[in-house]
């Protein structure tokens, strides 16, 4: 679907009667009307458009306590498709999906570095590329593309300011795909996409607060408030990986010293862990490793793992202090060793937080897996549909 169509299916009370379809389908008119406080008139008028345009279809008739039998209405959830893109570091992950986030198409290009952002942003095509190839569907049905990004990035223009895991900066991506594609881009920092994600398919009902932190090459964190993902003043609110635990400790990435990512990242565990073989194999040593050596019962791994959700239960009760949020969901390939890091975590949480009432934090692993952020991506381009206020 070419950007201005997208533009022109939105407005205020489209997206308020299509988010209470989505939210409580199967439903009728009179009871949109009656949940929203917009008039029957105005409800009818715009369902009529959004039948119309596919986006809305109807059902079989609802249950009348007296009078005609209400037709209810659903959403199309195949009217129109998704794309969604993990964009790095180690590589670009594609999906295609329908309007409830199914995934009915997958890609995967390895990013090879040291990389130049011209290379980065023709992995990008290549990738969309590839997944559209694989698909039979009508690409005027796409309503755009979603990509979550690691590192600082500038959410208006689209740009990455800073992605430090593969050295680059002010990279043009959303002009760069739309000029390429002629469709709506969306792009926002990996966790923060995660965290939009994790409110739209994670199943937490309406929780007014949630942090999801995504820990893996790096760690970010996305902030969701009242239904809104929060951005900061400059935008770089989420960038709890670059909380300062250790002012003399081990350079990061960034450019700082003893960042918390530098405690908790899968290389970080890694070289903790390398510490304890005594020959060659250390300086290879993976996080992944690290994870099945301690399932295999090495003692010593399973202390750097327990270490680490120690260390990362303090950063974790700093964030609880600071934002006080109702739930917390951990993603990212570290949260694998779960059963290892989890319990140190809890249990720092329970030992430093200030108050009863806060050990109450919900603190989970998301149930979405490896797709957390994939489908974070998507969430960008469903939300700007369904419910654009929560973009602001």
């Amino acid at each position: 679907m070419q950007r201005g169509t997208f533009q022109l299916m939105k407005s205020v009370n489209k997206s308020i009667i299509l988010n209470k379809i989505r939210t409580s389908e199967p439903i009728s008119r009179a009871q949109i009307a009656k949940e929203t406080s917009l008039t029957p008139p105005t409800v009818s008028s715009i369902v009529k458009e959004l039948i119309e345009q596919g986006l809305v279809r109807e059902s079989s008739l609802g249950h009348s306590s007296g009078g005609r039998k209400p037709t209810m209405l659903h959403i199309n959830t195949s009217a129109f498709y998704v794309i969604g893109i993990d964009a790095g570091p180690e590589t670009i992950k594609s999906v295609l999906t329908d309007l409830s986030g199914q995934i009915l198409q997958r890609a995967s290009v390895i990013l090879e570095k040291p990389i130049t952002n011209n290379q980065f942003i023709l992995t990008l095509k290549e990738s969309i590329y590839t997944l559209l190839q694989l698909t039979e569907i009508n690409h005027d049905q796409i309503i755009g593309i979603g990509i979550a990004m690691h590192g600082v990035v500038d959410v208006e223009t689209g740009t990455s300011l800073v992605a430090p895991i593969l050295n680059l900066r002010n990279i043009p991506i959303k002009e760069a795909l739309e000029e390429e594609f002629n469709l709506t881009i969306k792009v926002e920092n990996d966790a923060r996409a995660m965290a939009l994600g994790e409110s739209w398919f994670g199943g937490h009902g309406e929780a007014e607060s949630m942090v999801a932190v995504n820990i893996g090459r790096g760690v970010g964190a996305g902030v969701v408030m009242n239904g809104k993902l929060y951005h900061g003043a400059q935008g770089i609110a989420g960038e709890f990986g670059h909380m300062t635990i250790d002012m003399n400790g081990t350079l990061c990435e960034c450019g700082n010293r003893g960042c918390l990512q530098t405690f908790v990242s899968g290389a970080a565990i890694a070289e903790r862990a390398g510490k304890q073989i005594p020959d060659s194999k250390a300086t290879s040593l993976t996080g992944k490793e690290v994870f099945e050596s301690a399932q295999k019962g090495n003692l010593p791994f399973r202390d750097v793992l327990h270490e680490t959700g120690t260390i990362f239960g303090i950063g974790l009760t700093n964030l609880i202090h600071l934002l006080n949020p109702q739930k917390i969901v951990l993603g990212g390939g570290v949260m694998k060793s779960e059963e290892f890091i989890m319990p140190a975590i809890l249990e720092t949480i329970q030992q430093r937080v200030l108050t009863t009432e806060a050990r109450k934090t919900e603190v989970s692993v998301t149930q979405l897996g490896d797709d957390a952020t994939l489908l974070g991506a998507v969430s960008l381009l469903l939300v700007e549909l369904f419910n654009p206020m929560a973009l602001l």
